[in-house]
């Protein structure tokens, strides 16, 4: 599936870059690479009972692992002047055709501390109503997955099915927290 690789000239969503500095009276240097923070948002469906996820072809994974896709939140970047939870919301309606009414901040968190420190900004929403089969913008190519919640534990732990450490996170979340409610 990967044709070529090829060293990155002009980046549009990172930065690789070498970091220099000193620590304890000694020069040091590092790798890392400059990203964007980010919004997720662990999205329930009461009518099916079930967490909406997305699933998407992930180059970087297949490359790494030989893993076309992974199982994740709904999410994006950070890249426009409007708020986190604004930006959230465009997320869930071009990702899954989902409408949110209102959103309940979980947590922030740092992703991949060691070569990119960018923060991600957790959120949980109940979702009612659909207003097309989502799948993203332009060319992205985003599957709807409807994850039942009576699956989600066994899920979480199926190491044949990739997801992100976000995810894994929100769902122990929802089981600590929401799952007494239900």
């Amino acid at each position: 599936m990967i044709k070529e690789t090829k060293t990155l000239k002009n980046p549009k969503f990172i930065e690789p870059v070498e970091i220099i500095y000193e620590q304890s009276g000694k020069l040091k240097r590092w790798e890392a690479v400059k990203a964007h923070d980010s919004v997720a948002v662990l999205l329930y469906y009461s009518k099916k009972d079930a967490f909406v996820l997305v699933k998407q072809f992930r180059p970087a994974l297949y490359l790494q692992q030989g893993l076309p896709f992974s199982y994740e939140l709904c999410a994006g970047i950070v890249d426009k002047d409007l708020s986190l939870e604004q930006i959230a919301i465009e997320e869930v309606a071009e990702e899954t055709g989902f409408v949110v009414e209102s959103l309940h901040k979980i947590t922030s968190f740092y992703t991949s501390v060691g070569f990119a420190g960018s923060k991600q900004t957790l959120f949980y929403a109940e979702v009612t109503h659909q207003i097309s089969e989502g799948g993203g913008v332009e060319d992205e190519e985003i599957e709807v997955v409807y994850l039942p919640r009576s699956e989600a534990r066994e899920f979480m732990y199926d190491e044949s099915k990739p997801k992100t450490p976000g995810l894994l996170f929100a769902l122990c979340w929802w089981f600590e927290s929401k799952s007494i409610d239900r």
